[in-house]
């Protein structure tokens, strides 16, 4: 939980700062929260045998900036912190947002 809550508080710090739009603040926020109810329900439908929800989904909520979310949420449900194959498509999707985070950074908003 402490990476996932440093990074949100990080990007805060940031846009706070005027180092990156409020825009971007509220995609992390928005998307972290999305990724912490996904994870909550895909649990939730575990542990009672019910309809999961895809692991691409989870993926794509982590890549577009919900991973600091999914962080939080895979420590607070105990859920896919150990299945080594979700995990290294996981990190892929952290990298690649934040790739693009310091793409976007250094390429707009440096450049104004």
């Amino acid at each position: 939980m402490l990476y996932g809550t440093l990074s949100l508080a990080f990007i805060y710090v940031l846009a706070a700062r005027g180092l990156l739009p409020a825009g971007i603040l509220i995609l992390y926020l928005t998307a972290s929260a999305a990724a912490v109810i996904a994870y909550g329900m895909d649990k939730s439908a575990a542990q009672s045998g019910r309809w999961r929800t895809a692991e691409s989904t989870l993926h794509v909520l982590g890549l577009i900036g919900g991973w600091p979310g999914a962080l939080i949420a895979q420590q607070m449900f105990h859920h896919k912190s150990r299945k080594t194959s979700f995990q290294a498509i996981f990190l892929a999707t952290v990298a690649l947002n934040c790739g693009a985070l310091l793409w976007y950074w250094l390429t707009v908003v440096r450049a104004r």
